[in-house]
Parts: C-alpha cells; sequence; structure tokens
C-alpha cells in the first residue's frame, strides 16, 4: 500500500484511519507513506497526477488501484480490511456523516480559515460578508452534530466509526479556524474523546513532530500562513489551471 499525503486535516483523516486499523489488530501490510510537499507543489508533479487527476492530496495505492479523495479513501479501507470502523450491517447509518463532513463540514472550515487566516491581501470590507456568512455556517453545522451526538460517545452511536474519524481533522481546528465552539459542550467532550485515542495521536503525528501535535511553533504557524495565502490566492488558482492544461 502507497499513501501520498501532507499534515492537513484531509490527509489527517487517512493517517489516522491506517493507524486505526493497525490498532484494532488488523494486517494491512506495508504501508509506503510519502509526505507530498505542498509549497513545493508536488502535487502537480507527472507521478503524482497519474495517481490523483485532481492534483490534491492524499492519494492511496493498493493492489494496482488508485484511490483519490480522502473520504472515498476511507470507505475504500473500511470496506476492504472488515472492522467496526465501518460495520457493514450499518454501513447506510454511517456513510451519510462521511459525506455530510465532506460537502458541508470540510468546505464550510475551509473556507472559514482562508478568510481568517490566509486572505491578508484581500480588504477587510471585502472579506466581511463572508467571514460572517462562513462563520455562521460554521455554528449551524457545529450544532447539527451537537444535536446528532445526543447522549451518545460518536457520531453514529456506541461505535467509533469513520464519520468520527472523517469530522475531527476540521472540527478540532476551530480556534485555528476562528469560530468558537464552545456553545456545544456535547462537541467539544467529542473532540477530546477522539484525541485520547492512541491511533489518533500516531495518526495526527504523519508529518509532524509529537509536540507540535496539539499546539503549532510558532514558525509552523508563520509556514503555514504562508503556504495557505498562496494555496488561497488567485494567481496560485490560475497557476493551477495553467499546469492542468500541461497535464492534458
Amino acid at each position: 500500500m502507497e499513501l501520498w499525503t501532507a499534515p492537513t486535516p484531509n490527509g489527517w483523516k487517512v493517517t489516522i484511519m491506517v493507524e486505526e486499523l493497525i490498532e484494532a489488530g488488523i494486517d494491512i501490510g506495508e504501508v509506503d507513506v510519502r509526505q507530498i510537499n505542498l509549497m513545493q507543489g508536488e502535487q502537480f508533479e507527472a507521478d503524482f497526477v497519474e495517481r490523483n487527476p485532481n492534483q490534491k492530496i492524499p492519494t492511496l495505492r493498493h493492489n494496482g488501484q488508485d484511490i483519490f479523495e480522502s473520504c472515498a479513501i476511507l470507505q475504500y479501507l473500511g470496506e476492504t480490511f472488515a472492522s467496526t470502523l465501518l460495520p457493514l450491517d450499518r454501513k447506510w447509518q454511517v456513510m451519510p456523516w462521511v459525506y455530510w463532513q465532506a460537502a458541508n463540514v470540510g468546505p464550510v472550515f475551509g473556507n472559514k480559515l482562508s478568510y481568517t487566516r490566509y486572505m491578508d491581501s484581500v480588504p477587510d470590507d471585502q472579506k466581511a460578508h463572508p467571514m460572517e456568512r462562513f462563520n455562521n455556517e460554521a455554528l449551524r453545522l457545529a450544532g447539527v452534530l451537537d444535536r446528532q451526538l445526543g447522549d451518545n460517545p460518536w457520531v453514529c452511536g456506541d461505535t467509533y466509526t469513520i464519520a468520527d474519524i472523517a469530522l475531527y481533522p476540521w472540527i478540532r481546528g476551530w480556534k485555528w479556524s476562528k469560530v468558537n465552539l464552545t456553545r456545544y459542550p456535547r462537541v467539544m467532550r467529542w473532540v477530546d474523546r477522539v484525541r485520547a485515542r492512541p491511533a489518533v495521536e500516531r495518526g495526527l503525528a504523519y508529518g509532524m513532530p509529537k509536540e507540535e501535535i496539539d499546539q503549532w511553533s510558532a514558525e509552523r504557524k508563520a509556514n503555514t500562513a504562508k503556504s495557505g495565502s498562496n494555496i488561497a490566492s488567485n494567481e496560485s488558482l490560475k497557476d493551477s489551471i495553467d499546469r492542468g492544461g500541461d497535464n492534458a
């Protein structure tokens, strides 16, 4: 198995999944992990694009099959290596929440993060509406999650599943995104509960010093902000379009 990834929320989903399968005692074979340097544009190199035409991490190769999109990889691993992480008798209680993350939580929290941290060149008056819009929608989504959790420890009841794995890397960064989730105590307790899992700690450590898993150094914050600003810029998007044309 080959995993090409980077320490981002979408990358952490898959590294956490790998570690949870190992923690469950499931033999998934050797996992060859390559860290993709997004700042240097390694996601646009020909060998990466061959595996992932969308030019975004992560991407997985297993038994000659290339799978891209982090939630698709979670489903693939859950179905390929049977475990309670994707209980097949309750698959369609779990998968809607995985898709909900991909369609709602990731884009909304990601956009709030971009406007909060990565668009310094955009005047504040031009950011005001999207900042408010994405913040309010992020809070609405957190409320949905809070109600879904109810008195249960995990998103889909008593069993920790790929729904928790998909959601956690985006929700855990609420402070970095400046989305105040403290009004949702069940979500906050769930964040702590997921973080306490040994496999989650190991999954978050891929490409990241252990001492910076929960608290980044000033240097990493600055580099992340620089990287995010570059990725979020319109010029970077135009460059991506041009690179896509070159690869056609």
